[in-house]
């Protein structure tokens, strides 16, 4: 088998890559583009680890090399049907261990040039961690500072269609980063899926270009940002995103509807910030969300607990904060390309 094995780096070599393990592994991270063939389903796994631990190796491997078999013989029949004769896979497992072997063996016997992952996908998360490390270092991050509603998002969003270089870490980490900050439907991923989607998108940035990231901090949701990517953020340029109060609410109005479509997790959310502010404070809140009075519930949350949090922290790691430069944003105006082509005028970069 040893000619058989080949490291990461000569993945771009393969027509596709297959991911043999467990559709839960698989959906907790995998490699991007990689095709799901698991050689055990969720539960096969589950019997042939107890028979490991409770009977013994060789009963654990017989009944599993069963189920191999035949979970072989349903992808060759369905997913690979139709692949060509001179098709190249490269197949990956946990760890380059039997499952992945096994496929490995089986399409050279058919005829298919296919190779084994060294060390399978441990190899690929800790190459995704080392990058890590080392890509946001060399990143000229100019971040958008500004209060809860004034827009970053859709301004970031606004820039990228203007041609500007951008990072969006709320979108890959599918959250908003506020405590009410959940995406409705949208889940966020597990910290491995969302590394190996960082990753991609630092892969994709030109490093001799400027990058233009939402300023966050450690944590966005259940999320953990790199401590690279955090350094590279806090080092750059500052734009100070400013909106009038009528423009911040109208804004939290259409990008926080979704709350009061279920009050009783709305309230629950809320109860959360019992402990920041007084249990009659946080009540009062959840009253309002009874009454549907929603322009009055978002006004008080930006003066009485966004504001003052923005202040207290008043993003002090940022080297250049002092010097930020202020941009006035409309963030619920129907045009928001023309203000992201005046901000990028305004830094020289148009």
């Amino acid at each position: 088998m040893k000619n058989l094995i080949v490291p990461l780096d000569a993945r771009d070599a393969f027509d596709e890559i297959v991911d043999v393990r467990t559709p839960l592994e698989y959906v907790e991270d995998h490699i991007p583009g990689a095709v799901n063939a698991p050689v055990l389903s969720n539960e096969e796994r589950v019997i042939v680890g107890t028979l490991y631990r409770q009977v013994s190796v060789f009963e654990a491997t017989r009944v599993g090399a069963a189920m191999v078999a035949r979970n072989i013989a349903r992808h060759l029949d369905t997913t690979f049907a139709d692949r060509p004769r001179n098709w190249r896979p490269m197949i990956y497992c946990w760890r380059g261990g039997k499952r992945s072997g096994s496929m490995t063996t089986w399409f050279n016997l058919i005829g298919w040039q296919a190779r084994q992952l060294d060390g399978g996908y441990k190899t690929y998360r800790r190459s995704v961690l080392d990058a890590l490390q080392t890509l946001p270092t060399r990143l000229r991050c100019i971040a958008l500072v500004g209060h809860t509603g004034t827009g970053k998002t859709r301004l970031l969003h606004a820039l990228h269609a203007a041609g500007a270089q951008t990072l969006d870490l709320e979108g890959l980490a599918r959250h908003r980063g506020s405590l009410l900050g959940a995406m409705p439907d949208a889940p966020q991923p597990t910290q491995k899926a969302f590394d190996s989607a960082l990753l991609l998108a630092l892969q994709g940035l030109d490093v001799a270009r400027p990058v233009f990231v939402e300023a966050e901090s450690r944590r966005i949701g259940a999320i953990t940002l790199p401590a690279p990517l955090l350094a590279a953020l806090h080092a750059g340029r500052c734009v100070q995103v400013q909106a009038s109060q009528a423009d911040r609410i109208a804004f939290l109005l259409q990008d926080y509807a979704h709350l009061f479509a279920d009050p009783a997790n709305f309230k629950a959310q809320l109860e959360r910030l019992v402990g920041l502010h007084s249990r009659e404070q946080v009540a009062r809140w959840q009253v309002m969300v009874d009454e549907d009075a929603r322009e009055a519930l978002f006004a008080e949350l930006i003066a009485r607990h966004y504001d003052p949090a923005y202040d207290r922290s008043s993003h002090q790691h940022f080297a250049q904060i002092a010097s930020a430069h202020a941009f006035s944003f409309e963030p619920t105006a129907q045009g928001t390309l023309p203000q992201a082509q005046s901000l990028l005028r305004e830094l020289g970069l148009a």
